[in-house]
């Protein structure tokens, strides 16, 4: 039985492991540091698609952006395990250039009815290769790979709840909400704003708070 939109609020409202909101994090990129890269994404309105191959494992021949559909609470416990799994990597002996950094307590969210107006869809989880058979070419940005039938080799990506738009994600400012690491992320924002772009966003989230 469908809901309207105020009975969907009002069953997510009762879950903690819930939300009506999905999150893209990001990092540094090439000579842009994090900060800089999101208030890059803010002012153009846009967030580029990860391109097939690259670090985001983007399946097919179309670039996606990526989303976790998951709570604030959640979300910091994906960054905080994916922090500790790269101090143990370094502990190994992994040399640094080879650990991937995937993502840092930075990043903005989108309401999830106005990213699914958008295109944004939850990706699906399977097997690569018996994903591609069930669905057309054109839909392989969807498949997030999905594998437990190797003990010593787990694929699952589940946790992230992810949600993927296909080529370039393109936004209205006033419905971002920018989320920032702690108090000095937050601050340095405010003294490098020069377009206004907080005034213009949905809200700001600091997650030191949920951290800490």
């Amino acid at each position: 039985m469908p809901y309207t939109i105020d009975q969907w609020n009002n069953r997510i409202s009762g879950r903690t492991d819930l939300t009506t909101y999905i999150t893209h994090l990001t990092r540094a990129k090439g000579e842009l540091k994090t900060g800089q890269v999101l208030m890059k994404i803010l002012k153009e309105g846009k967030i580029i698609g990860s391109k097939p191959g690259s670090p985001g494992f983007i399946v097919g021949d179309n670039p996606a952006v990526c989303f976790q559909d998951t709570p604030p609470v959640s979300l910091v416990q994906n960054i905080l395990h994916e922090q500790g799994y790269r101090e143990k990597q370094v502990e190994s002996g992994m040399p640094k250039e080879k650990i991937k950094v995937r993502y840092l307590p930075a990043g903005i969210a989108f309401r999830k009815i106005y990213a699914y107006e958008k295109g944004a869809r939850p990706a699906i989880y399977e097997q690569t290769e018996i994903a591609k058979k069930m669905l057309p070419k054109d839909e392989h940005w969807r498949i997030v790979n999905f594998n437990l039938s190797d003990r010593s080799n787990i694929i699952d990506w589940t946790h992230e709840r992810e949600w993927r738009i296909k080529g370039d994600f393109q936004f209205d400012i006033s419905e971002a909400v920018l989320l920032v690491s702690n108090e000095k992320a937050y601050k340095w924002f405010v003294n490098n704003d020069k377009d206004d772009l907080l005034k213009k966003i949905a809200g700001i989230v600091c997650l030191r708070p949920i951290i800490f």
